[in-house]
Order: C-alpha cells, then sequence, then structure tokens
C-alpha cells in the first residue's frame, strides 16, 4: 500500500472528480490520503472529506501564502486539531518567495501553529520557500522537536535536509523528485535515511513524469514511489512499505486500512 502523505482533493479542480479519483488510488495502490488545510476559512470541507472516506485524513492550518483570511490563534488550532480525523496542523512555515519582504506576521503565524501544535501533540506539515534558514531556526527554538513533522514536498539541498532530520523532521518527495533536472533533490532522495522518507503529490499541483504539466491526483503518488526506489536501487515494494510505515509511525492518530 501506498500512502499519499500531501494533496488538496477539496480545491475545486479536484473536488469535482472525486469517484474518478478514488477509483484511481485503489487501481494504482494508494490506500491512504492527506488532504491539507490552508485556511480555515475552507476547513469545513477539508474535514467534511475526512469524515465521508475512511482512508482521508484531513490537518487544520493557515498556509503562510494566505493574506486576507482569518488569522488563527492557539486555541482555535487546538480545537479544530482535537477532532480525531485531524491527524496533523499545518499547512504552515514560511513563503518567501511570495512575501519577499519577509514580515513579521508570517514568523508569528508560524510560531502560533507549532505551539498549537505541541499543545494538541501532533506532528506538524512544513512548507518552506526560499526560507529554510529562518524556517529550521523558528522550529528549534519552539522546540517543535517534540512533536516532529513533515518537511513537504522537499526542495532543498542536502544540508537543508541533514538539519531537518537533526530535529526529527521526515522528508516527503513530491512529483518534483521525477524531474530530469531535479538532480538536487534527487541526490537527497537517496542519501535520506529509509525511515524518514514520506512521499506525497501536492495534487492537484507538481504532477509527476509521465503526466508532467498536467492535473496531478493522489494516485500518481505511485510514480514518485517508483523514482525514489530507481534513486535507490530498492523495489517499489520496499519504498512503498517504509513510506507507509513510516507516515502511521508519525501521524499516530491516522488508522491504518485494513
Amino acid at each position: 500500500m501506498l500512502v499519499d502523505s500531501h494533496c488538496h482533493i477539496d480545491f475545486p479542480d479536484l473536488a469535482g472528480q472525486l469517484p474518478e479519483i478514488f477509483g484511481n488510488m485503489q487501481n494504482h495502490g494508494v490506500g491512504c490520503a492527506v488532504c491539507i488545510g490552508v485556511n480555515l476559512e475552507d476547513f469545513p470541507r477539508v474535514l467534511a472529506l475526512a469524515q465521508a472516506y475512511p482512508n482521508i485524513y484531513a490537518t487544520v492550518g493557515v498556509h503562510p501564502e494566505y493574506t486576507d483570511v482569518e488569522e488563527p490563534d492557539e486555541a482555535r488550532l487546538i480545537q479544530l486539531a482535537s477532532h480525531p480525523r485531524v491527524i496533523a496542523i499545518g499547512e504552515t512555515g514560511l513563503d518567501y518567495y511570495w512575501q519577499k519582504d519577509k514580515p513579521a506576521w508570517q514568523r508569528q503565524r508560524f510560531r502560533t501553529h507549532i505551539r498549537a501544535a505541541l499543545a494538541a501533540a501532533k506532528p506538524l506539515v512544513i512548507h518552506t520557500r526560499e526560507s529554510a534558514d529562518d524556517t529550521l531556526t523558528i522550529l528549534s527554538e519552539e522546540g517543535a522537536k517534540a512533536v516532529g513533522g513533515v518537511m513537504h514536498c522537499f526542495t532543498e539541498n542536502w544540508e537543508v535536509a541533514r538539519r531537518a532530520l537533526d530535529l526529527g523532521f521526515h522528508i516527503s518527495f513530491s512529483g518534483i523528485v521525477t524531474f530530469k533536472n531535479a538532480l538536487v533533490i534527487k541526490e537527497v532522495a537517496q542519501k535520506v535515511p529509509l525511515d524518514k522518507i514520506l512521499i506525497e503529490t501536492d495534487a492537484p499541483y507538481l504532477a509527476p513524469v509521465p503526466y508532467r504539466g498536467k492535473q496531478n491526483q493522489p494516485a500518481y503518488v505511485l510514480h514518485v514511489a517508483e523514482e525514489i526506489a530507481r534513486l535507490r536501487g530498492i523495489s517499489l515494494a520496499e519504498v512503498a512499505k517504509v513510506s507507509t510505515d513510516n507516515f502511521f509511525r508519525l501521524f499516530k492518530t491516522a488508522l491504518r486500512p485494513q
């Protein structure tokens, strides 16, 4: 069984195709997926999917790209994260690509999420773009190692990965690892300890080869697993087993499908 540890099947591009999406997941051996919360306004539809489908889980958080939205506080995040179908806090982190002035509010929002995760005893789903040093520094300062989490859609170099691993975080690879020119990410995929690897699609974005440039979906996480197997010289079955075991070990409140 494979697990897509990060997707957005609640987004309009995918929400109207759920029967096909779930059928394709089954056909590709993808037994479980996590629908990621990116703002509080849309969280009810994320949670609704997790409540309606036993193989879908939810997270709650406010993505750093979202500015004109409800600002979360610790109490609100803790309350929403208490639902048994919510397995993590996030997507949270820092994004200096879209927020080039490195605003203080973004860093404070990130700290709020970390403190909520610590209080809720649930792991973090981390987004970082052109902000790796600040992201890792804040995770360290706030004691995020106590709950751990995942560096989602990892696009940094081995040094950043090593620092994240030292903080107890997992590294998740998306379809980008299948891109021919993604040499730095391929190197990281070869070096990360097997017990710290997760796989994801980030659907509807970042479809892997051979679907690059097209709409992504959770079934395509199979191609991410295949590329990691190729890079490491191991079987697809081994990648499937370790990445799935890693997922359920990290997200302790998620129940493995029978």
